[in-house]
């Protein structure tokens, strides 16, 4: 082969090569290339909702957030950041609906004091009901707006002879919306203040606040505070006696607004109660006989028209169809 020839080889090997890797470096700069993400413009900080809220939920921290909004679709109604104090919206009450991730509006909540407040609270087809407590039958102080109480009622039945003393609990899960004219917790350098009040406004269904006045003519109702986890425990119970029924077709969504329903609704079904005896064996079990035609049926050891048994031990004797109670020692 001569110079010419080879020289000709030699140029035409250095091209190929040299195309080579300028193709390979423009297809590997192809394959990867630097994307460079758009600067979104930061608008200001609105209100919003952590999670779906009722009409009548009682605004807490936990219900409400700042999150980052476009400047062009900020109103006039929102609440911003750094021109509104969210602590100044706790304990107020949603008026109108709002759905998780919504602004919340000025419109939308009513604060305590305000015409219309009490009512904005209630759910549908509730009532507002004031129970009469003290230190000792409040809790001492420790129920604030928004937490879930039982009612007990205490009572002593008179009759000859010694009384019966008894203890329901008749009323459950009722949500406590004010105590004394407040709908507020106080709080003082952050700290909740615990104090004594003489009032408790509660929500219940018509038919509770009825039972309610007449208990009151009874006796001493007092209030029992309610854990948080009572409420999931009683849910499981009743979805287990088939109190709650969830549809097969039902959305998750569906399903949970109806479970979270159910933990919220007040109850006044399987009431339980104690009486004297169960506390000390020197306290009656049963109703005091008496010769009220009104309390003749009620349960006790004598047959009707019969005097009333003496304190002390006592023995039953039965003659025939008739049945007395004689004391222990007696002739």
């Amino acid at each position: 082969m001569d110079r010419k020839k080879l020289a000709l080889l030699l140029v035409a090997l250095i091209i190929a090569v040299g195309t080579a890797l300028a193709a390979r470096s423009m297809f590997a700069g192809n394959s990867a290339p630097t994307a460079a993400a758009a600067a979104v413009p930061e608008g200001p900080k609105v209100l919003v909702a952590q999670r779906a809220l009722p009409v009548g939920t009682i605004i807490t921290a936990d219900s409400i957030s700042f999150q980052q909004w476009p400047e062009e679709m900020v109103q006039d109604a929102y609440f911003l950041d750094g021109e509104s104090d969210i602590t100044q919206l706790l304990g107020t009450v949603v008026r109108y609906q709002i759905s998780a991730g919504e602004p919340v509006t000025q419109g939308s909540l009513v604060a305590p004091g305000d015409r219309g407040f009490l009512a904005a609270a209630l759910g549908p087809g509730m009532r507002a009901v004031t129970v009469p407590v003290s230190a000792k039958t409040g809790v001492a102080g420790f129920v604030f707006p928004g937490d879930r109480v039982d009612i007990v009622l205490t009572q002593s039945v008179k009759g000859e002879g010694s009384d019966l003393k008894a203890a329901e609990t008749f009323l459950r899960n009722l949500r406590v919306l004010a105590t004394d004219q407040s709908a507020t917790q106080e709080t003082e350098e952050g700290k909740t203040v615990v104090k004594e009040f003489r009032t408790v406004t509660v929500e219940v269904t018509p038919k509770m606040a009825e039972k309610i006045a007449v208990a009151q003519t009874i006796g001493t109702l007092s209030l029992s505070l309610r854990s948080i986890a009572d409420n999931q425990a009683e849910l499981d119970r009743a979805i287990a006696a088939g109190d709650i029924k969830v549809p097969d077709n039902a959305t998750p969504e569906e399903e949970e607004k109806l479970l979270a329903q159910a933990m919220s609704r007040p109850n006044d079904k399987g009431s339980t109660f104690v009486t004297g005896s169960d506390v000390s064996r020197f306290q009656r079990r049963t109703m005091p006989a008496t010769d009220s035609p009104r309390q003749a049926s009620a349960p006790a050891y004598v047959t009707p028209g019969q005097p009333a048994a003496p304190t002390g031990p006592m023995v039953r004797v039965t003659r025939g169809k008739t049945t007395v109670e004689v004391p222990v020692g007696r002739n």
